[in-house]
């Protein structure tokens, strides 16, 4: 219980005093092994009935050498935080590949390994101490809306549903050794109010703190979440939570996510997170945006003094996390809106 407050307490006070840095893309960096089949699969689930190929988060347990790799590359290029490799590790998510059961080891698995990593970097330089955030991701399933054009009332998945999966991962995640978690990539509110229900159980349950991070997705130029809430109406829905950071991440470019981060910076008094994508997807879904003209635009943010932490989403690597965490050295954090 104790030491989980005094991570609370250790983070809350550094966020006061410098604007943090948030790891980039965990996928992006796995592309680059090109594994195979058999590599996904590994020895031990080598006769495993359906095909594993495209299930980042088992490479967590059949191929952790690499996965440590990426976190240590994030943090030698300047991170203070790095996502667990967790972004689909719910049961629903991993129903895809009939690996349900594997939930609970999954989630634990790469917690423990992202913060070996981080321990050995804090130990190096205790005057710079790496976190480990707990990626919880959206699910393929939303709440809110029906998946059936012709059926509207019809839902694909229930708020329980959602509650008992997110419950699951995030004890594991706190098991395997993760400082704060982050409920990310929102794109459907209720999703993500099920995922802080069930925080908020466990934080009851074992009578801990564990400080929160939740990160809306802005789909498009509507400036609206997949769902329809713009912003503003995000913003309103979580903050009932005692959130450590509320903020947006994904599906646009540091320069378009300008204007939907100035409306939640002048609306919260929470501290506030962007991990942008590096620009957005060309004709064949990459991204283009070098390191530095995705630096360049995330100087909007210190300018106009809107972010506590910021990293990367899809398409950047460490290269864009190092010029990312030069161009903030500079820079003070925001003062929360009161």
């Amino acid at each position: 219980m104790g030491k989980k407050r005094l991570i609370m307490q250790k983070i809350e006070e550094i966020l006061k005093e410098k604007i943090l840095i948030l790891d980039g893309a965990m996928g992006t960096m796995i592309q680059q092994y090109n594994f195979t089949e058999e590599d996904f699969r590994g020895e031990r689930f080598k006769d495993f009935p359906v095909p594993l190929k495209g299930n980042n988060d088992l490479l967590s347990i059949t191929q952790p050498e690499a996965i440590k790799e990426i976190h240590k590359k994030y943090l030698e290029a300047g991170a203070d935080i790095i996502e667990t490799n967790t972004f689909s590790g719910t049961t629903i998510a991993m129903a895809d590949y009939k690996m349900e059961d594997l939930v609970y080891e999954l989630n634990y698995e790469s917690a423990k390994i992202a913060k070996e990593i981080a321990n050995e970097f804090t130990k190096n330089e205790p005057k710079k101490p790496r976190f480990v955030a707990g990626s919880m991701g959206p699910t393929n399933k939303t709440a809110s809306m029906s998946p059936e054009v012709n059926d509207p009332g019809f839902r694909a998945i229930t708020f329980e549903e959602l509650k008992t999966a997110y419950k699951q991962q995030a004890e594991a995640l706190i098991d395997g050794g993760a400082d704060l978690l982050l409920v990310e990539t929102v794109f459907d509110t209720l999703n993500a109010k099920a995922a802080l229900f069930a925080i908020e159980e466990i934080k009851s349950e074992r009578k801990i703190h564990i400080p929160v991070m939740v990160s809306g997705t802005i789909t498009d130029a509507s400036g609206r979440t997949l769902s329809g809430q713009t912003a503003e109406a995000f913003l309103i829905s979580v903050s009932h939570i005692p959130l450590l950071t509320v903020g947006l991440n994904c599906a646009l470019g540091a320069k378009q996510l300008t204007p939907y981060l100035q409306i939640i910076s002048d609306k919260t008094s929470f501290a506030v997170s962007a991990h942008p994508n590096a620009g957005l997807p060309n004709a064949f879904g990459e991204y283009d945006e070098s390191p530095q003209d995705m630096a360049e635009q995330i100087k909007e943010y210190l300018d106009k003094n809107l972010v506590n932490i910021v990293g990367g989403c899809c398409g950047t690597t460490p290269e864009h996390i190092k010029a990312i965490a030069e161009m903030v050295k500079d820079y003070k954090p925001r003062i929360a809106a009161q």
